[in-house]
């Protein structure tokens, strides 16, 4: 008898995937990820995506030569580094939650304001800023690189035909390039793509009561995030406003406390939470955004349902670009 009450609990969680049926009509709202995000102003070549790589985890790209991409957004961590907010140059705290680099490539715009339009310009920005690497302009950027023996060639390669390839636009366009494939595919894709077994009774019943709860209104298509901007606080006021969110962009008093809306894809891997970094686990997560965007105060055992499905969406990570390599 102790072992059936111990089991009870756990039955929703272990239900057969075809008892439960999903959503068909709120289905529609999601599509699986894309193979690589392309793009018609940035081609992916092999080597411009190699050199991308290599620029990545390299460290010259800061002042003190401490920092890389991969300082703040560790690729074998699903690019988050689990810190509030990032530590960058001479130990300086920047002031949002670094978000993860894997599937950013299609979010509509970059940075949790929008400020950057593509994953190219995107890779410009923590270089020359003060507090993350540092860099003092493009050119001591080019000159840094050109006194490594190895990158004059690799830039030729990968941009042929240029009198002097190694500039900081073409740092940014192979980083660019290189972020484009991280694309983390999971069991969520399968499911879409026809495969009824791959999600269990629990995640198909997590799937729906997310739903329900109102999340898929903001969190939808491949990314379920990463296509919108929405205030957060639409309901009731987010306790932190000190940060105006995309207003410091626009200067519109109506877009003040509006963030790009996070993608959820590896949110069970990429703790802590917002664009405070205020949410510490996953369980929080849920309970404020249910709370500050919908209105509603869900039960704990809504919150681990639609945990169960977020699960789900986290995805296998591409092995080649996770070890560091470079000059």
């Amino acid at each position: 008898m102790r072992r059936l009450a111990v089991l009870i609990p756990l039955l929703p969680l272990l239900a057969p995937a075809q008892n439960v049926k999903v959503n068909g009509g709120a289905l529609k709202l999601f599509r699986p990820l894309p193979v690589v995000v392309s793009s018609d102003a940035n081609p992916i070549t092999e080597a411009k995506a190699g050199l991308g790589r290599k620029l990545y985890f390299e460290t010259r790209l800061s002042r003190n030569r401490d920092v890389s991409c991969n300082t703040c957004h560790p690729l074998d961590r699903y690019g988050a580094d689990g810190a509030a907010v990032s530590t960058g140059h001479q130990g300086q705290k920047g002031t949002r939650n670094s978000p993860t680099v894997y599937n950013a490539a299609g979010h509509l715009a970059q940075f949790w304001d929008g400020r950057a339009a593509t994953i190219e310009e995107q890779a410009k920005g923590p270089v020359l800023n003060p507090v993350e690497m540092a860099m003092r302009s493009p050119a001591d950027v080019a000159a840094a690189l050109k006194a490594v023996p190895e990158y004059p060639a690799l830039f030729r390669h990968a941009f042929p035909g240029e009198a002097d390839p190694v500039t900081f636009d073409n740092v940014a366009r192979a980083i660019g390039a290189f972020e484009r494939r991280l694309i983390t595919p999971g069991r969520w894709d399968r499911f879409l793509k026809g495969d009824q077994t791959a999600l269990t009774g629990a995640e198909k019943a997590g799937f729906n009561k997310f739903v329900e709860s109102g999340c898929a209104a903001c969190h939808y298509g491949p990314y379920v995030g990463g296509n919108a901007f929405q205030k957060v606080g639409m309901v009731h006021p987010w306790p932190n406003t000190a940060d105006p969110g995309r207003q410091q962009v626009t200067g519109k008093e109506s877009d003040r406390m509006l963030f790009k809306v996070p993608s959820l894809r590896n949110v069970t891997r990429t703790a802590p939470y917002f664009h405070d970094g205020s949410g510490k686990t996953l369980a929080e997560a849920i309970r404020q955004m249910a709370s500050h965007q919908v209105g509603k105060n869900l039960a704990d055992g809504e919150i681990r349902s639609i945990a169960v499905w977020l699960e789900t969406l986290t995805g296998e990570l591409p092995a080649g670009p996770i070890a560091p390599s470079g000059p």
